[in-house]
């Protein structure tokens, strides 16, 4: 049986969460090896801190890895409000957000159960990437989680719930053959299926220079149901006007699967970087709910003015959350950011 059928949903990421589970990383499967420590002691140090400062966090990390990744969290550990648990589990690379379990929740007893999509490294980008497509399995056996397999390839960074039955999504990613080849009415089906959705927004397309090939959590996003956070170019000589004009009119003509007309907030894009001839997605879209507060990454330098607009508009959207700030471009340059790196678990029975 689906998990429609049993009652499960998927919940909005702002619903309250029993904890965040995030990975570390592995140094072989870098873009840049040689940042490794410098990515560890700036980013997933500090965003271990922040996120353990509202909520448990658990830190999945290669065998190999464990006593070094503890020693590097033994302050964290140490001080932190919450519980920061390290779970041994192998893994190719760090962005759990795609390669880790989508958990559901059945309304009638709060019973948490995990989708275990099928993943193939973005399109068959980054090989290999065997121990990715079981790390979601992996996860929800170690806690004794109902686990649903699905029969084809999805990245949790490419949908994105309002917890009432409507999904965002874009058709660059989903419908790009390089992860499947079935048609946009059968992925349509297989979502409504295994998240209890009963209305898809596609967007055509996500930001310009995506590797993910157009994760919907770089451009768009709930911020509540009948609410939607986009991201937006005012330049018509960048690339990402023409693709967020064409989202907006989308948004601005649809309704969610209650009937709604969608509000729609806008976030100004930070400036354009380029690293290496190529484009860096940064996105103030990719920040992080925990309970309570926002875990927003910023990116300094020119783009100061854009990430002070960012941090005004979450805050005035949730104004009973704090907005804790982290240093997007620390990793940046390896493709995500704090999003793509972090999966909750919704609070519930297990």
């Amino acid at each position: 049986m689906y998990p429609r059928e049993l009652g499960y949903r998927m919940p909005g990421e702002w619903e309250t969460h029993e904890k965040t589970f995030l990975s570390w990383p592995i140094q072989s499967s870098m873009c840049f090896p040689d940042d490794y420590e410098n990515v560890c002691k700036l980013y997933y140090v500090e965003l271990v801190k922040a996120i353990a400062e509202f909520e448990p966090i658990t830190v999945i990390i290669n065998p190999e890895d464990i006593e070094s990744v503890q020693e590097q969290l033994e302050d964290v550990i140490a001080h932190s409000t919450y519980p920061v648990d390290l779970l041994a589990i192998a893994h190719n690379d760090a962005w759990l957000r795609d390669n880790g379990p989508t958990f559901i929740v059945r309304e009638d007893d709060r019973q948490i159960a995990g989708i275990n999509w099928r993943f193939n490294a973005w399109g068959g980008k980054y090989a290999p990437w065997d121990l990715d497509d079981a790390l979601a399995g992996k996860i929800l056996d170690h806690y004794d989680i109902r686990r649903f397999d699905a029969a084809f390839i999805l990245e949790g960074g490419s949908i994105h719930s309002d917890g009432e039955g409507t999904l965002l999504t874009t058709e660059e990613c989903l419908l790009n053959e390089n992860r499947n080849t079935l048609k946009k009415e059968h992925i349509e089906g297989l979502l409504k299926e295994y998240l209890n959705i009963k209305k898809i927004i596609w967007l055509k397309n996500g930001l310009d220079g995506d590797e993910t090939d157009g994760h919907i959590d770089n451009i768009a996003c709930f911020a509540a149901p009948g609410k939607v956070i986009l991201q937006v170019c005012d330049d018509p000589k960048d690339p990402n006007y023409k693709i967020t004009q064409e989202a907006l009119a989308v948004l601005e003509n649809t309704i969610d699967a209650k009937a709604r007309k969608l509000e729609i907030i806008k976030i100004k894009q930070p400036p354009k970087r380029d690293f290496d001839g190529e484009r860096l997605t940064l996105s103030y879209l990719n920040f992080y709910f925990v309970n309570g507060g926002i875990i927003l990454p910023v990116f300094g330098g020119d783009a100061e003015e854009t990430d002070r607009l960012a941090g005004e508009t979450l805050q005035a959207a949730f104004p009973k959350h704090k907005i804790r700030k982290v240093d997007g471009m620390a990793i940046i340059k390896e493709g995500g950011n704090v999003h793509c790196t972090t999966q909750q678990m919704p609070a519930g029975k297990y």
